[in-house]
C-alpha cells in the first residue's frame, strides 16, 4: 500500500502559464477566471496527479489550452469515471463545479487513506473547461461559431425542438451544429481522443458532463436525446437511479432520459454511448447534469439584465451553494463506479429491471 507521505505536492506540471505576457494573464483574469484558478490547483497537486494539454485554442489575444487531469490506478482493466465541463461557454457554473469536485478530492487524498485506497481501484478523468474559447468570448458556442452540444454526426428521429434542436442556417444563430462536410469541431474531437484512449477494455465506465440554464430543478440526463426509444443498457440506468435514492433518499434531482423534454441533433453523449458501448468495451453510462437556473432567476430577477445570469448563479452565498450542492452525487459516481460489480444487473435481473423502466419513464400512465 502507498503510504500517504507519497503524496507530496510538486511543481512539475506541464501547464501553459509560464509561457504567457502581462497582457495575456490579465485577459485570462478578467475573461477566464476558471482557468487560472484550475492551473493553480494542478501546481500544488499531489505527485501522482496526471496533468496533459490535449488541445489548444488560438484566439487572436491568447492561446487557451484544454487540460485532462487523471487520478487514480493506470491499470487498463480498472473501471473508469470521466467528468466533463464547460461544453457551454456561457455555463461557467458547470466548469465551477467540476473544479469544485477536484479542489476538494485534492485536499482529502493528503490525509484520507480509504479515499487513496478507492483511487486505487478507478481511473478518474477530467476536463474541466472543454470550451474554453467560447467561456473566454462570454459566449454558448465555440470560437467558430458551433454549438459543441449539437455537433456530433448523429441525426435526430423524429422531429426535434426548432432552433433548440439545432440549426444549419448560420453559425451567427444559436445551436449552430456545423456541418457534417467539416466533421466534428476541435473541442469534440479532442474528447473523443479521450474516450477512445480511455474506454476500451473497461468493465464498466460512467460520464457526467456539467451544464446549466433549463427548468426549475436539477436534473440527471441520460441517453437518449436523438430519439424517444430507450438505450440498450437502460436497465443498469434505473438500477443506477435506484442505488442513488437508496442512498441519498432526500435527493432533489429529476432523474430522466432527455428525450422526455426536446429532441436534438448532434448530440454529444448519444454519439460517444453508440459509438464506444459496444460488447467489447464494457458498459458505459453517460449522464448529464442539468442545473435548474430558472430557479436562480427566480429569486433574483435582475439576472436577465447580464447574459451570464440566464446560466449561473450570480449572488455569492447562492453560487457557493451550488458548489457544494453537486459534490456528493459526484462522489456517489465515483463509489457507485468502483463498485459496479455490487449493483448492475445479472443476466437474470435485466429483463425485469429493463421492463420497469420502460415503464418509469417510456409508457404514458393514461
Amino acid at each position: 500500500m502507498t503510504e500517504l507521505r507519497d503524496l507530496t505536492p510538486h511543481v512539475a506540471i506541464p501547464l501553459e502559464q509560464a509561457s504567457r505576457d502581462k497582457h495575456q494573464r490579465r485577459l485570462l483574469r478578467d475573461y477566464l477566471p476558471e482557468l487560472i484558478g484550475l492551473e493553480r490547483l494542478l501546481a500544488e497537486a499531489p505527485a501522482r496527479v496526471e496533468t496533459r494539454v490535449v488541445e489548444r485554442v488560438q484566439l487572436k489575444a491568447v492561446t487557451l489550452p484544454l487540460y485532462r487531469i487523471d487520478i487514480g490506478t493506470a491499470s487498463p482493466d480498472a473501471p473508469a469515471l470521466l467528468l466533463v465541463g464547460g461544453v457551454h461557454g456561457l455555463e461557467r457554473i458547470g466548469s465551477q463545479v467540476i473544479i469544485a469536485w477536484l479542489q476538494s478530492l485534492l485536499n482529502r487524498i493528503t490525509w484520507d487513506q480509504e479515499l487513496k485506497d478507492l483511487l486505487g481501484r478507478i481511473r478518474v478523468t477530467l476536463l474541466p473547461i472543454l470550451n474554453p474559447g467560447g467561456m473566454f468570448l462570454n459566449q454558448r458556442s465555440n470560437p467558430n461559431g458551433v454549438d459543441l452540444m449539437r455537433n456530433a454526426p448523429i441525426e435526430a428521429q423524429g422531429r426535434s425542438t426548432p432552433f433548440l434542436g439545432g440549426q444549419r442556417l448560420s453559425r451567427r444563430l444559436p445551436w449552430y451544429t456545423g456541418t457534417p462536410d467539416e466533421g466534428m469541431e476541435v473541442e469534440n474531437r479532442a474528447l473523443e481522443g479521450v474516450i477512445r484512449e480511455l474506454l476500451p477494455g473497461r468493465p464498466f465506465s460512467l460520464a457526467l458532463d456539467c451544464h446549466s440554464g433549463f427548468g426549475w430543478q436539477d436534473q440527471i440526463w441520460f441517453p437518449y436525446a436523438y430519439r424517444r426509444r430507450p438505450m440498450r443498457k437502460i436497465a443498469s440506468v434505473l438500477a443506477l437511479k435506484l442505488l442513488w435514492e437508496q442512498a441519498y433518499p432526500n435527493h432533489t434531482y429529476a432523474f430522466e432520459p432527455q428525450s422526455r423534454h426536446y429532441l436534438t441533433h448532434g448530440d454529444l453523449w448519444d454519439y460517444f454511448y453508440k459509438t464506444f458501448n459496444r460488447a467489447e468495451s464494457g458498459g458505459f453510462i453517460p449522464l448529464t447534469l442539468e442545473m435548474g437556473s430558472w430557479r436562480w432567476i427566480r429569486k433574483r430577477p435582475r439576472q436577465l439584465l447580464r447574459l451570464e445570469g440566464f446560466f449561473n448563479p450570480m449572488v455569492p452565498h447562492r453560487h457557493q451553494r451550488v458548489l457544494r450542492s453537486h459534490l456528493s452525487f459526484i462522489d456517489f459516481l465515483l463509489r457507485a463506479a468502483a463498485n459496479h460489480g455490487n449493483w448492475l444487473p445479472s443476466a437474470a435481473e435485466e429483463p425485469m429491471l429493463r421492463e420497469a423502466a420502460i415503464m418509469h419513464w417510456y409508457r404514458d400512465p393514461g
